[in-house]
């Protein structure tokens, strides 16, 4: 079970047929029905990242299956915590990455992501990623 995060889907949605590692993991995860979920964050930063309607149909259609998880009052409140011991530690984090490293430990998902910001958060905290081989 998996979450991948915003990274990796625009990577995916592009037009030029990015690859790599986390593309190749995420056509895997499509292609054996691994579960893979999302939130609202996500589709919401996808949709702003993308223009045009097509693309917007395109990109809505693509996760109206996806299981979406909402974060609860506990998760906003974590995250907050989160992002407070990641900069103690001299960690920057978005507020939006820490709510979604939220949600994946929470719901023990592995993340699937390029962003480096959760790489440094699963380093102090309960956090799964997918690393490459």
């Amino acid at each position: 079970m998996i979450l991948v995060d915003t990274s990796v889907w625009s990577l995916f949605l592009r037009r030029d047929g990015a690859e790599g590692a986390h593309i190749r993991r995420l056509h895997f995860a499509l292609q054996s029905g691994e579960e893979i979920f999302t939130t609202g964050l996500i589709l919401q930063e996808l949709l702003q990242g993308f223009s045009g309607p097509k693309n917007r149909s395109v990109i809505i259609d693509f996760f109206r299956d996806l299981p979406l998880i909402a974060p609860s009052r506990g998760d906003h409140l974590e995250a907050a915590e989160l992002r407070n011991k990641a900069r103690r530690g001299g960690i920057q984090v978005a507020t939006i990455d820490a709510l979604i490293a939220q949600l994946a430990i929470r719901h023990r998902l592995l993340l699937l992501t390029n962003d480096t910001d959760f790489l440094h958060l699963s380093k102090i905290t309960n956090l799964k990623i997918w690393r490459p081989d």
